[in-house]
């Protein structure tokens, strides 16, 4: 069956290998003149980059670029690209790239006109009501990785520069208003961060099934992704240039974002964390902490994982699927333990308490107070 396809979940969805083709009639289509192109420092001179510009440009809506993107963006590189935004009177975001770009992208697109600081919008109870709801600009993003999900998302994560603590900003309109999903764009990827990202889906996917909420559509997708993941991931490491395995790994990305609508966990809350004070990259972090925290979890979700693995045709329930979590963290050379990341054992109660103030902490299904989340850093580290 050819990957090519036309969806509207959550939102307009252009899938397919070569459709970064369409990018003009997209832009005309949600009613640009005058788009910024948000990416990331690694991409801006790609020539997958570069030939996303020419198309731009071949239809008169210019070449103006923003790409001071951190991998853990954070609010300077917000107010850099706000800033850009309006000096340049642009009237729209194109946000390509990772899930660094995509979420400083959105939010670029959402901050720009506001009256109120960003971190009035964080995610937590009505918040997002505070935000002018008519001054946000359109958005359309453009995934280069199989891994965030961030063009199907509704939230950006961004972190204070002054506090070192990832926040989440939410608001209904940051969801992009079309997305483009091109396989061919995530070819030339280094192999580790497909890697990386391919395992923040799988993750996605994990954390949304084992979350304690009710979304039985969300749970549906969950499954599906993961055993998307787990049948194509392994083609994309062995050959990067697998277009149906690429196309596959691009949708489990999609799915994991939508499925985390019921709820992440503690994989996240740690990982958030660490990112926030170490700058560690997003993905690899959480598959560093993903079987630690699966361990912590078992009593609560053991029956769960048992029919998670009979769907994804892996012996053995519960032992089983950890054991082939830990065969794909082996074949796919992730490290054992954080400190391959640069990660020390000096901020590990500051570390905690980082992640039990974590929004995603609350998804989890065994709750995480601070000396257990203490104890599976001094695990991890």
């Amino acid at each position: 069956m050819e990957q090519y396809a036309n969806w509207n979940y959550p939102t307009p969805i252009r899938f397919g290998a070569g459709r970064i083709s369409e990018l003009v009639e997209t832009i005309k289509l949600v009613g640009m003149e005058n788009p910024l192109f948000v990416t990331d420092k690694g991409l801006a001179n790609l020539p997958i980059t570069q030939n996303a510009l020419d198309l731009m440009e071949s239809g008169g809506f210019g070449r103006a670029v923003f790409f001071d993107v951190d991998v853990n963006p954070n609010d300077i590189n917000l107010s850099a690209g706000v800033d850009m935004f309006l000096q340049g009177k642009h009237d729209g975001v194109i946000a390509f790239g990772g899930g660094s770009a995509l979420d400083l992208g959105k939010l670029i697109a959402f901050q720009a006109r506001q009256s109120r600081p960003i971190w009035d919008f964080e995610d937590i109870g009505d918040y997002w009501t505070r935000a002018n709801q008519s001054a946000i600009a359109p958005i359309i993003a453009i995934p280069t990785t199989a891994g965030t999900g961030s063009e199907v998302g509704r939230a950006g994560v961004l972190t204070n520069s002054q506090t070192h603590v990832k926040k989440i900003i939410f608001h209904p309109k940051i969801l992009p208003q079309v997305v483009i999903c091109d396989p061919e764009l995530s070819v030339g990827m280094p192999q580790i961060i497909s890697v990386g990202t391919g395992m923040d889906a799988f993750i996605h996917s994990l954390e949304a099934y084992s979350s304690p909420f009710y979304h039985p559509m969300s749970q549906g997708i969950a499954l599906e992704g993961m055993r998307l993941v787990k049948e194509n991931l392994s083609k994309v490491y062995a050959n990067p240039n697998d277009i149906e395995a690429r196309s596959h790994m691009m949708a489990a990305a999609a799915m994991g974002a939508v499925a985390f609508q019921k709820g992440l966990g503690a994989m996240h809350a740690l990982s958030h964390s660490v990112g926030a004070l170490y700058n560690t990259p997003h993905g690899m972090t959480n598959a560093i902490v993903m079987p630690y925290v699966l361990r912590f979890n078992r009593e609560a979700i053991e029956q769960r994982i048992e029919n998670l693995a009979a769907y994804l045709d892996i012996k053995g329930g519960f032992d089983g699927f950890y054991k082939y979590i830990m065969q794909m963290r082996s074949d796919f050379e992730v490290p054992e333990k954080l400190r391959s990341l640069g990660v020390d054992n000096l901020r590990i109660d500051e570390l905690a308490q980082m992640a039990v103030n974590d929004p995603s902490a609350g998804g989890n299904p065994v709750e995480l107070s601070f000396d257990a989340a203490k104890a599976l850093f001094e695990e991890t580290i």
